[in-house]
């Protein structure tokens, strides 16, 4: 599938980068290109990895010309630049708009220049019923996808999102600043313990990728079923793990942060498919004489229910526990002490 093909992972310094390198440094793979608009970390990587098949490419999404440049003979992109931080966009909405919105179409427009094969564009939960300026401005990303798949001929570039929640121990992910509370002895503090959120590894965000990689067609979006977890039962289940005692304090909640986030809409779970442990979103076809398809869609509508961190498996303490102690990051820490 990607022997002697050319691979570029935009944002590819991020967590998710990294992760990815991991799979495929080894593999058959012509080419991996690393486009990122950080030098510092491109030089670590660089330094880190010190392999001839990974290039690097420094850039931003946000300009055109330098993202269709670095797009030359490229094959396969896997789309993770973005602004994900939800307070920072709250208070600069018109930067996660730049990046996130126009930073992707960029993408995928020289992305069609370029003949690349295919696109997959990384999204999140907070894209479903959006309330905060990060999920609004990648739903617009969502729905400049599927606008632009709807004009793909079978032999053009493929399109097709991955959605999924929190990326537990990720950059900029509450784990790590809890055991940081954890290690200097501070209190821990959470927005509201009743908050829920989804649990999904670094390992299982790749492992969607490349099951959407492999399924997908034009405009598809894919989500993978995750078990949910409140913030509550998170900080009691990393004191326990690191043996600690300190309190834990309610601060209430910050910018922009939904009680529980949603996957699947029910509007669009009327049409998802269920494919064992994910389910693919087929894109909706219908143009816009949509008078035939209203009183057929209503009813289906109404009936459905979203999918949420509210309403998918919630995790014990106990289980929790066992989740986190399955994390890398985790089992760094404790080795280490």
């Amino acid at each position: 599938m990607f022997s002697d093909k050319i691979l570029m992972i935009t944002g590819g310094t991020g967590s998710f980068g990294n992760k990815m390198l991991s799979r495929f440094l080894n593999t058959d793979l012509q080419e991996i290109r690393i486009f990122s608009r950080d030098e510092k970390k491109q030089e670590e990587m660089r330094l880190k990895y010190n392999n001839s098949k990974l290039k690097f490419f420094i850039g931003d999404v946000r300009d055109y010309m330098s993202i269709e440049q670095a797009l030359k003979g490229v094959d396969y992109i896997f789309h993770a630049a973005a602004l994900k931080q939800v307070p920072s966009c709250e208070f600069y909405p018109l930067e996660a708009i730049k990046t996130n919105t126009l930073g992707a179409e960029n993408v995928m427009t020289a992305a069609m220049a370029n003949n690349v094969k295919k696109v997959i564009l990384l999204s999140t939960d907070k894209a479903v019923y959006p309330i905060n300026a990060m999920g609004m401005s990648k739903a617009l990303m969502e729905k400049i996808m599927i606008a632009k798949s709807r004009f793909q001929t079978k032999s053009d570039t493929v399109f097709c999102v991955t959605r999924y929640g929190n990326v537990m121990a990720s950059r900029g992910s509450v784990i790590p600043l809890f055991i940081s509370q954890i290690k200097n002895e501070e209190p821990i503090t959470i927005t509201d313990p009743t908050m829920t959120r989804f649990l999904m590894s670094l390992d299982e965000s790749v492992d969607l990728v490349m099951f959407a990689f492999e399924q997908c067609n034009q405009g598809d979006i894919f989500v993978q079923k995750a078990a949910a977890s409140t913030v509550g039962t998170l900080a009691s289940a990393l004191k326990t793990i690191f043996k600690s005692n300190i309190s834990i304090n309610t601060i209430g909640t910050r910018h922009g942060e939904k009680l529980y986030e949603s996957l699947i809409s029910r509007e669009e779970m009327v049409r998802a498919v269920d494919m064992g442990r994910w389910y693919r979103i087929p894109s909706d076809s219908r143009d816009l004489n949509y008078e035939k398809y209203f009183s057929e869609g209503e009813e289906k509508i109404s009936e459905a229910k979203d999918y949420t961190s509210h309403n998918t498996q919630r995790l014990n303490e106990q289980q929790t526990i066992a989740v986190l102690e399955n994390l890398d990051y985790i089992q760094n820490i404790l080795q280490a002490e």
